[in-house]
C-alpha cells in the first residue's frame, strides 16, 4: 500500500515537473525568438542616406487634411519638426503624439511647425487631430509614395487585425528638425518600432537653430 502511495507521490511529482520544464521552454522559445526579431530590425534599419543629418530635405509630394497636394520645399522659411508616424493603430506613435503635446506651445512659440506624416485614411487623420486638441499639421502618403521615395517603408509591417482598414505595408517611424533653409539639422530614425526620440531632444534642437 505504503508503495503505491509513493509512486502516485512521485508520478505526480515528474508530471508537475515535465509540465513546468515544458512551460520553461516555451518562453525561453518565445523570449529568444523575439529577441532575434528585433535584433534582426535594429541591425537592418540603417538611416537612408537622403535623411541624414546636413542634408537638405528631399523634395516630395503629399496631401493635406483638405486633400490638397503640399511639397516639402514648401515648408523652406521656417523651422520645422517632422514626423513620420504609422497611425493611430500604433500604441508607441499614438504615445509619441501624446507626449509632443506637452512640448507643442514651446515648438510653436519657438518660430517652427510641427507636422506629421501619415499613410493612415484621412478621416481617421482627422479625428486625432480633432482627439488631441492640438493643432497639429497632418501631411498624408496613404499611397505609401512618399515612404517609399525616402526609404522609410516597413513591408508587412501593420498587423493582422488592421490591414484590412489599413493595408499592409506601412511607414518606419522617423523625427526629422529641419531648418528654415530646408537642411536637416536632426535625423532620429527609429531603430526599433518602440524607440521613439525624447521630445525635449526635439524641443532642444528647434531652440538651437
Amino acid at each position: 500500500m505504503w508503495g503505491k502511495l509513493c509512486w502516485k507521490s512521485d508520478t505526480r511529482r515528474l508530471l508537475v515537473e515535465n509540465t513546468l520544464a515544458w512551460i520553461i521552454a516555451a518562453i525561453v522559445l518565445l523570449v529568444a525568438g523575439i529577441g532575434w526579431k528585433l535584433r534582426g530590425i535594429s541591425k537592418g534599419r540603417p538611416a537612408p542616406a537622403a535623411l541624414q543629418t546636413g542634408q537638405p530635405l528631399p523634395e516630395f509630394t503629399a496631401e493635406d487634411e483638405q486633400g490638397n497636394q503640399v511639397q516639402s520645399s514648401q515648408l523652406i522659411g521656417t523651422p520645422v519638426v517632422l514626423l513620420f508616424v504609422r497611425g493611430t493603430w500604433c500604441p508607441f506613435c499614438t504615445r509619441q503624439v501624446e507626449n509632443l503635446t506637452k512640448q507643442y506651445k514651446e515648438i510653436s512659440e519657438s518660430g517652427a511647425r510641427l507636422i506629421l506624416l501619415t499613410p493612415q485614411p484621412l478621416e481617421t487623420t482627422r479625428r486625432v487631430a480633432d482627439f488631441f486638441k492640438v493643432d497639429f499639421e497632418f501631411w498624408l502618403d496613404e499611397s505609401l509614395h512618399v515612404t517609399k521615395q525616402l526609404g522609410l517603408l516597413l513591408p508587412a509591417g501593420v498587423p493582422d487585425d488592421y490591414r484590412k482598414e489599413y493595408g499592409e505595408d506601412t511607414i518606419w517611424p522617423a523625427s526629422l528638425v529641419i531648418d528654415a533653409k530646408g537642411i536637416i539639422r536632426y535625423s532620429g530614425i527609429s531603430k526599433f518600432i518602440v524607440d521613439r526620440p525624447n521630445p525635449e531632444k526635439l524641443l532642444s534642437v528647434v531652440k538651437s537653430l
